[in-house]
């Protein structure tokens, strides 16, 4: 199980990354894009995918990372239960989303690094 405050320590890791109200939850952005929220009396995370991500994450587990059920889940937005998955499994979860939201400059600060 994770608790909240590691979710919101997990999240808030990430290079210019906010923390603001959003609706009866909590998101997390970067720049002005969402990458996850949380819904603390749920203990329920949700990242933004890509579809093709999501697919691959899914396909771990449906009890513990599912996409959302209407069209927010078509577009890649993925429910996590934090009761149920694994540290590990959160962290790729969250640097996957990361990825997908990440400010431009940094994507290419990062592909000049690597290259």
């Amino acid at each position: 199980m994770i608790s909240i405050q590691t979710f919101r320590q997990l999240a808030l890791s990430f290079p210019e990354t906010k923390e603001q109200p959003h609706f009866e939850k909590v998101a997390f952005r970067t720049k002005k894009k969402i990458f996850a929220t949380l819904s603390e009396k749920d203990k329920l995370a949700c990242v933004k995918f890509s579809q093709t991500d999501q697919s691959v994450f899914c396909a771990f587990d449906l009890s513990v990372i599912y996409p959302v059920p209407n069209k927010w889940g078509l577009q890649g937005w993925t429910y996590i239960d934090l009761t149920k998955i694994k540290k590990a499994m959160l962290v790729d979860a969250l640097n996957t989303a990361y990825s997908e939201a990440e400010p431009k400059a940094a994507s290419k600060k990062k592909k000049n690094r690597a290259g």
